[in-house]
């Protein structure tokens, strides 16, 4: 009550420019009061300064530790969510016996699935992502927070396979066949749980034979071997794909082509 008071009365005597009245006041307990009170308004641009004066002035002291989560959670509202990682992390650290480690760590992790950018683009992020959330799995592994983390993960995973899928198409768009057949060979073997793995393995089949059939003659008998070979992992791995129609036909092509070349 005598805090609400204390508040009101302050409301009242900083209304005309009061702001700056605070921050250049010498009353800590007055900054701190006010600071939380700009905190829970959702005011962070307001409450930051406070809080990062407060941090340093209440070092040491029983209410450092709430400083801190408050300066912490202050950057995260502002949309600053590498430092509001940083500072979370940081608390965890500062405060090894915190009730509030677990929270923290945890958000600290969703920070960084924050700044994951749209697939196309660069996937450091994504991948520190994806590391920082599995960390807060390992080290907290019955959080309620865990079956969160693991949906965090599959979203983010999955922007990483259609980037590096996007990288490895681009290949076969433009027609190197023989980079889109490493690339997406190197797809398959760094990501294996890649969902769309049948559509990659008929790329990989049409790349080898349109390479073979533009191929000099002294390489086009291996590169029809290697087409056929391709649609046999192919016609054996999936069976039911909507593209074995195409692919059968790539095959007999690939026979003829390889006998007639062999006569």
């Amino acid at each position: 009550m005598k805090n609400f008071l204390y508040i009101v009365l302050l409301a009242a005597l900083f209304s005309c420019n009061g702001y700056q009245k605070i921050v250049k006041s010498n009353d800590i307990e007055l900054k701190y009061i006010m600071a939380k009170k700009y905190y829970e308004e959702n005011e962070y641009f307001k409450a930051l300064p406070l809080l990062d004066e407060l941090h340093t002035l209440f070092k040491g002291t029983k209410k450092a530790e709430e400083v801190d989560y408050l300066l912490a959670y202050t950057h995260y509202g502002l949309g600053a969510n590498m430092l509001a990682s940083y500072k979370f992390k940081l608390f965890t650290l500062t405060y090894p016996f915190s009730k509030h480690n677990e929270e923290l760590a945890y958000m600290a992790a969703y920070c960084y699935y924050l700044e994951s950018p749209k697939y196309s683009l660069d996937k450091t992020n994504t991948l520190k992502a994806i590391q920082e959330l599995q960390t807060f799995i390992d080290k907290y592994p019955e959080s309620e927070k865990v079956e969160k983390c693991n949906s965090l993960i599959d979203d983010l995973t999955m922007k990483v396979h259609k980037k590096v899928y996007g990288i490895a198409k681009l290949y076969y768009d433009i027609e190197d066949y023989n980079a889109a057949i490493t690339a997406l060979n190197n797809v398959i073997t760094d990501y294996p749980t890649i969902d769309n793995q049948s559509e990659i393995q008929f790329l990989i089949l049409d790349a080898n034979y349109k390479l073979a059939i533009n191929s000099v003659s002294i390489k086009k008998i291996e590169r029809l071997n290697n087409t056929i070979a391709s649609y046999r992992y192919f016609a054996k791995n999936f069976p039911e794909d909507n593209r074995l129609k195409e692919a059968n036909n790539i095959y007999e092509k690939s026979i003829k082509q390889l006998e007639k070349f062999q006569q």
